[in-house]
C-alpha cells in the first residue's frame, strides 16, 4: 500500500464566529503534531478539509478532529506513495464553499442519491445530469451524457441555471461534484427556485469511484483533485491527467 493516506471531509454545522480564531488554532496544533499536512476551511456554517499523513498518524488526527469539532466525521479517502500537499493551512473563510447566495441547508434533505443507485438516476432520459464542478475539472473527466456549464468557479453556477434552466422544463435535475460539497450547498438552493425533483451524488464523485465496480461505472476519464495528484483514476489512484487549472489561469492572463 502506498505511504500516505489522503482524506476529505466536510460538514455544516455552526461553529460560531468569536470560536472560529481558537479552532483554528487547535486544528493546526493537530495537525503539527500528528505530521498531517493540507488545508481545513473553516466559517460560521462549517468546515471543509482535505488532508494527508501516514495512516497512523491520519488515525489519530481523525480522532483529535473530532473532538475540536464535536462531531464524528464522516470521510473518503485514497492513497499515494508522496505526500500530495506541501504545507498546513487552516484558513477562517465566509463560507467553507463559496456560493455567495443565501442557502438554507436543511432543504437538501432527502436530495442524497447512493453511489450504486446513481446509475439508474443519470441514465434516465428525464433526468437533466448537471456537473456542479469548473470547466477544467469537466475536461479532466465526467459522468456520461453530462452538461458542463462553463464555469470558472462555483459562484458562477447560479447564473448558468438562471440562464438555461427551467422549474417548469426541468423536473428532474441530479447533480454531482467532487467530493459532494458543492452539492450540499447547490441542491437546496436548487430547491430554493422551485426545482421539485434535484438529486446530488452522496459522497461526490470520489465515493463512486470507491464503491461503483468498474465494469458499470458510467464515469469517462480521471478526476480532478486539489492537490498535487492532479487527477486520480478509477481505482483512486494518481491519474496521467494535465493541470487544466494552470493553463486555464495562463490562457485568461494571456486574454
Amino acid at each position: 500500500m502506498s505511504k500516505f493516506q489522503i482524506v476529505t471531509f466536510y460538514q455544516f454545522k455552526p461553529l460560531g464566529k468569536g470560536r472560529l480564531p481558537e479552532l483554528r488554532e487547535q486544528l493546526k496544533a493537530a495537525m503539527r503534531k500528528y505530521s498531517v499536512k493540507g488545508t481545513i476551511i473553516i466559517a460560521e456554517e462549517g468546515f471543509n478539509s482535505s488532508v494527508a499523513g501516514t495512516d497512523d498518524d491520519l488515525s489519530r488526527f481523525i480522532e483529535a478532529a473530532e473532538s475540536i469539532l464535536e462531531t464524528k466525521l464522516e470521510y473518503k479517502t485514497s492513497h499515494h506513495e508522496a505526500m500530495p500537499f506541501r504545507r498546513i493551512d487552516v484558513k477562517i473563510k465566509s463560507e467553507i464553499v463559496t456560493l455567495k447566495q443565501p442557502v438554507d441547508i436543511t432543504r437538501g434533505a432527502n436530495t442524497h442519491v447512493d453511489p450504486r443507485d446513481w446509475n439508474s438516476v443519470i441514465t434516465d432520459p428525464e433526468t437533466f445530469v448537471l456537473d456542479a464542478r469548473n470547466d477544467y475539472e469537466f475536461q479532466t473527466g465526467t459522468f456520461r451524457h453530462a452538461v458542463n456549464p462553463v464555469t470558472e468557479k462555483f459562484s458562477e453556477l447560479p447564473q448558468f441555471v438562471k440562464e438555461n434552466l427551467d422549474p417548469a422544463k426541468h423536473k428532474r435535475v441530479a447533480m454531482f461534484c467532487t467530493g459532494g460539497i458543492r452539492c450540499e450547498k447547490f441542491a437546496p438552493y436548487m430547491k430554493q427556485l422551485g426545482f421539485d425533483e434535484v438529486y446530488q451524488l452522496k459522497g461526490g464523485i470520489l465515493k463512486y469511484l470507491e464503491e461503483v465496480p468498474s465494469d458499470d461505472s458510467l464515469w469517462q476519464g480521471e478526476c480532478f483533485v486539489f492537490d498535487d495528484r492532479v487527477s486520480v483514476d478509477m481505482t483512486l489512484t494518481k491519474g496521467n491527467a494535465s493541470d487544466l487549472s494552470q493553463r486555464s489561469a495562463v490562457e485568461k492572463s494571456v486574454e
